[in-house]
């Protein structure tokens, strides 16, 4: 791992980063004040924070992990964090970051932590994808030392490349682009992200 990753993610991050439940109430708070996460405001990113709401109640009710990756999960052998990158406003995190809690809640050896890409910028800068801030980005660290193991995100890996050819595609508009991308999801029903996990546990332990 580079050295300047080192110094980003300290363990005063950790300390100050929210659980889910945290990251659940602050999106419920901002909400309240017709607010989204983060320094960015606008009525359209409130909007897409209400629907991700909606998305997440849905997700934290009907996600089910996969028998074979509860087993993995349940026998990783040493303390890890999960630090994950996300935003209210993100449907990818609305999407994915639910299936992620329910992964960790699973995992006596995993502790999940959340931190908001608006104010953590020198850690989404060591986290870029393609050279965009693209989030959700979960980092899996050793607790003890804070060193690397690897990382997920944004998206599931199989569906990265074609949302991208979707949103680079002249004749999708956002909107078009963002209701394709939800359909996705809605269709995959988290199986993608946990084949992904699957593999990456086999890779990290």
């Amino acid at each position: 791992m580079q050295k300047s990753q080192q110094n980003v993610i300290t363990p005063a991050v950790i300390a100050d980063a929210m659980d889910y439940d945290a990251y659940r109430q602050l999106i419920d708070d901002c909400l309240k004040e017709d607010q989204t996460t983060g320094s960015k405001q606008s009525e359209a990113l409130t909007e897409y924070t209400r629907l991700n709401r909606q998305r997440m109640n849905r997700l934290d009710k009907t996600v089910e992990i996969n028998d074979s990756l509860k087993e993995k999960l349940k026998k990783i052998p040493e303390s890890w964090i999960w630090l994950v990158l996300t935003e209210g406003w993100c449907g990818d995190a609305a999407q994915n970051v639910p299936v992620i809690n329910k992964m960790a809640e699973l995992a006596p050896k995993i502790e999940l932590k959340l931190i908001l890409r608006t104010e953590n910028t020198d850690i989404m800068d060591e986290y870029l994808t393609k050279g965009g801030r693209s989030i959700p980005k979960l980092v899996c660290l050793h607790a003890d030392t804070l060193d690397e193991i690897g990382t997920w995100g944004p998206r599931p890996s199989d569906f990265q490349e074609k949302a991208l050819e979707w949103k680079d595609d002249p004749n999708i508009s956002h909107e078009e682009w963002a209701e394709k991308l939800h359909k996705w999801y809605a269709k995959d029903k988290s199986q993608t992200i946990q084949d992904d996990f699957e593999k990456l546990l086999d890779e990290w332990t």
